[in-house]
């Protein structure tokens, strides 16, 4: 994993104001597209009764309504849009991260809280961009607000470290599955 030291990050309220500017809803068709990077793989691993929280849902919460079209019960959590504490007092079946991990200050606490609100057998499915190669000239590093980069590696040792089995990892889409204890 590669990350931003502390004294150069973004105070949150310059963060917000970038995420202000974020156009995500239901009609803009290539978000949606976007998200069913995670959600088609994400749904062939849950069933229909299947209850859920996106968790870092923004501005224009559209995963939770597209997750709530197929019948999927959800409810949502954003730091600075939907501050729903309550989530952190409920189990859920599965949690969704997209575009969530590489703003995160602290990921692995974040992922340690996340995995203690799911059932076992509760799927985690994170969406970020794995770093590439010619780091340098990235685009996606040039966003303030992304701060953590990893990599699929990065993935597989999380894994070990919270007992999950790594049902999907491909093109920055990872699922994880809690696994007994």
């Amino acid at each position: 994993m590669v990350y931003v030291p502390n004294s150069f990050l973004i105070t949150k309220e310059e963060e917000k104001q970038k995420y202000d500017n974020h156009q995500n809803s239901l009609e803009n068709l290539g978000y949606v597209s976007f998200l069913n990077k995670l959600l088609t793989p994400l749904r062939s691993y849950l069933p229909k009764e299947a209850k859920g929280v996106d968790f870092g849902s923004g501005p224009g919460p559209t995963l939770s309504l597209l997750m709530k079209e197929r019948g999927y019960d959800m409810d949502i959590y954003d730091y600075f849009y939907a501050k729903n504490d309550f989530i952190f007092d409920k189990k859920y079946d599965f949690i969704t991260m997209t575009e969530v991990i590489e703003h995160l200050k602290d990921p692995f606490f974040e992922i340690q809280r996340l995995w203690s609100l799911l059932y076992e057998d509760g799927l985690l499915g994170i969406m970020t961009a794995f770093r590439v190669k010619d780091f340098h000239s990235w685009y996606y590093k040039r966003d303030m607000t992304h701060i953590r980069f990893f990599t699929p590696k990065t993935f597989k040792f999380l894994a070990k470290k919270i007992n999950a089995k790594i049902l999907y990892l491909n093109d920055g889409v990872i699922i994880l599955k809690k696994e007994l204890t």
